[in-house]
């Protein structure tokens, strides 16, 4: 188990984005928490530091409790390559998809329960009697027993799952259903997620929210968006004047490193191009190859001025994912066998994970750059990747999937594919939308402010602390 570096952010410089009624009760519950929860410790469990959405919602969220003198801990698992596959599995089943298609049996009950049992030991010599553990995902769930029995208060918090139950999805919960149990509350992004033999008073539904003022959301002007883009090597831009600099969680500053390797092929997109970006996880569930193959299979519709770029993490950074290199290469694969004059619009870029708030800050420069960013996930359990440009002012063509649904509003924020399979469908709404730029610029402003009012840190927050509240009570 290893312990995650967490920054300070004092809570009052997102307080100033808010309306004064929110800001109240923002400042009401922070009160509350540092007088009930002094002396004791909030501690989060997960499997990774980086590489998704989990891992960049604690460090925001988690920055701001300790700014406001909240003693708050973050912890993450350091499991064997058979534990990582095997709930890879249990996290595929959870979306409906079969994954690798592997057994959930005795076998599998007694790798996870021993990785686990190492992994509490550790933790039970650190968490005292009184303190909150808050357990994320399939990775931890069997934590909670020996952490309840030492005294702690425990809550499950799972960010994936299916609208509507299946086969699939009914044995990931018949694999997981006696760890959940033994949690005293379990958080859920949406109310379709919870499985019905959950009791009621125990459930919370918390969706996910963004940091504006993290490397991968603050505030860029044009020239530094280029002078990001031309120093990794992504855009042919020309540097000019634009900073490299960028605010690490800290406070501390960094500077964006030189590169000249993170495009598949070399096939650096030009300076004159528009921009259709997907940037999220090798994973299949994310369907990286679909995006590829409709736009591939569709170049005579689109502008021919109109670049394509899938972004991802350096699979090697990416800890607890053992299929990114498998998608990667498949999309490699796919890029290598397009004829030489369509090989040039494609770009496939691998971001290193070796410095997350630097990955962070290129993939703000990216998403500011983007003319349209896409989402077509085949499920989502709620899809950050779209809440940040949506931040950004972006317009965003999504699959009306998970908790995409709940952030996009067909034609009034963004554009929904209905079918996640239909790539005809997808390439047509991107079509009508970069022939239009009124449009285009219309659904980012209106993107912006649905993100502003629905997904800001304050109401994460909020629901947290309210939560805490009543098991403390």
């Amino acid at each position: 188990m290893k312990d995650v570096e967490l920054g300070s952010t004092p809570i009052d410089k997102l307080a100033e984005l808010l309306l004064p009624d929110r800001r109240e009760r923002l400042d009401e519950v922070i009160d509350w928490g540092r007088e009930v929860l002094d002396g004791r410790t909030v501690w989060h469990v997960n499997a990774t530091a980086s590489g998704g959405g989990v891992a960049e919602m604690l460090l925001a969220l988690l920055a701001y409790t300790k700014g406001a003198g909240i003693d708050s801990r973050w912890v993450v698992l350091d499991g064997s390559s058979p534990f990582f596959t095997l709930t890879k599995r249990i996290h595929n089943l959870l979306h409906g998809s079969d994954g690798d298609g592997g057994a959930l049996g005795e076998e599998e009950r007694e790798l996870y329960e021993e990785v686990l049992r190492g992994e509490t030991e550790h933790l039970l010599s650190r968490v005292e009697e009184g303190d909150v553990v808050v357990l994320h995902d399939p990775q931890t769930a069997g934590m909670g027993r020996a952490l309840r029995e030492a005294g702690a208060h425990v809550v499950w918090r799972c960010h994936v799952g299916k609208d509507e139950p299946c086969e699939r999805t009914d044995k990931a919960w018949a694999f997981l259903r006696p760890y959940v149990e033994d949690a005293e509350a379990v958080v859920f992004s949406r109310p379709a997620y919870v499985p019905d033999w959950v009791p009621e008073d125990r459930v919370r539904i918390i969706p996910p929210s963004i940091d504006p003022f993290s490397a991968k959301n603050e505030d860029m002007d044009r020239d530094d968006v280029d002078a990001v883009l031309e120093r990794t090597g992504i855009v042919d831009v020309p540097g000019g004047a634009g900073s490299v600099k960028f605010s690490r969680r800290d406070g501390s500053t960094g500077e964006v490193r030189a590169y000249d390797d993170l495009v598949h092929g070399g096939q650096v997109v030009p300076a004159d191009a528009r921009l259709v970006l997907q940037v999220s996880r090798w994973d299949r569930l994310k369907d990286m190859d679909g995006v590829l193959r409709a736009f591939t299979d569709h170049l005579d519709d689109l502008p021919d001025d109109v670049h394509l770029m899938l972004c991802g993490p350096d699979v090697s950074g990416v800890s607890d994912d053992p299929e990114g290199q498998q998608v990667l290469e498949e999309c490699t694969k796919i890029w290598e066998d397009q004829p030489d004059e369509v090989k040039p619009r494609l770009h496939l870029c691998s971001l290193p994970m070796d410095d997350i708030d630097e990955n962070a800050h290129i993939v703000n420069a990216l998403q500011r750059h983007a003319t349209v960013v896409v989402q077509k996930s085949i499920v989502e359990g709620f899809g950050l990747t779209v809440t940040e440009p949506m931040w950004k002012g972006r317009a965003v063509v999504a699959t009306r999937v998970g908790g995409i649904q709940d952030q996009i509003e067909h034609g009034e924020n963004g554009l929904l594919l209905d079918d996640p399979h239909d790539l005809d469908g997808f390439a047509r709404l991107l079509a009508e939308l970069l022939a239009d730029d009124d449009e285009c610029r219309r659904l980012g402003e209106a993107a912006k402010e649905s993100v502003r009012e629905r997904y800001l840190g304050d109401l994460a927050l909020i629901r947290y602390a309210e939560l805490v509240r009543d098991l403390l009570e």
